[in-house]
């Protein structure tokens, strides 16, 4: 019976991880460039059984007959890196990636990588982002354009009234899981330098939209929920009989 009530309670708090992980997710459904969380699960930990060949242990060889799971286990949350669905505004500084690059932000903690391509032109005329960091050029160097209209080429060249302006910064991972860590909701860091070689095409007026799918994010919920509920139910009975058993012993 403990080892039920093991098995019970890892239900509950993976099935509680997997909870406030979709609960970000949904929060996050119109955040634009937004990279939906992930959280795996894996066997909790495992103990051997082991019987006896004859009705007694007394002299008797020992057989394993096989392992017992205590449940089950959230490994650390992971990030899906995959795109999300563009969505087209006709703002002239939103802009999107298509492929697997990142623009390139320059924060007070250091360089940072995102997809929320939702810029603006601040009043020293430097191209920042919604919370005001700048973003850099294929230099490293913050961007500054002048009174104008401006066009994007699809490699991230600037121009504005038609005159070359800058270019923008867009770096690439080869294995993004493996290199990147969350920084904020839309932010990336590396530990190294970009090592992909694709980067992606760039479009003007179009943003990419949180790659997580509103309909599946609230069947998981309701999935979860109701398997937290079932794991809060075994708890339960694991409790109640596991106190008969001890009140059975004591009368003895």
């Amino acid at each position: 019976m403990i080892k039920g009530l093991y098995s019970a309670a890892s239900a509950m708090l993976a099935n509680l991880a997997r909870q406030g992980a979709l609960a970000h997710n949904i929060a996050n459904l119109n955040t634009p460039g937004f990279k939906q969380v992930l959280t795996p699960l894996q066997d909790f930990i495992q103990t051997a059984e082991i019987t006896p060949f004859g009705p007694t242990a007394t002299a008797q060889p020992l057989r394993w007959i096989g392992n017992l799971g205590l449940g089950v286990e959230a490994l650390p949350e992971e990030t899906d890196y995959s795109d999300g669905a563009l969505q087209e505004t006709g703002q002239p500084y939103d802009l999107a990636i298509h492929g697997p690059g990142f623009f390139r932000i320059q924060t007070p903690n250091g360089e940072r990588y995102t997809r929320d391509g939702r810029f603006d032109r601040d009043a020293a005329g430097n191209l920042v982002t919604l919370d005001g960091y700048p973003v850099l050029d294929t230099g490293g160097q913050p961007i500054n354009l002048p009174e104008g209209d401006l066009s994007v080429a699809l490699d991230g060249t600037l121009m504005v009234n038609g005159q070359a302006a800058g270019q923008l910064g867009l770096a690439s991972f080869a294995d993004p899981a493996a290199e990147l860590t969350r920084d904020l909701p839309n932010l990336f860091a590396a530990a190294g330098a970009p090592t992909g070689q694709e980067i992606g095409l760039v479009q003007q007026g179009v943003l990419e939209m949180a790659n997580a799918n509103p309909a599946n994010l609230m069947t998981q919920m309701v999935a979860v929920t109701r398997a937290y509920e079932a794991a809060q139910t075994m708890v339960k009975t694991q409790d109640e009989l596991l106190g008969k058993t001890i009140s059975s012993l004591g009368g003895v």
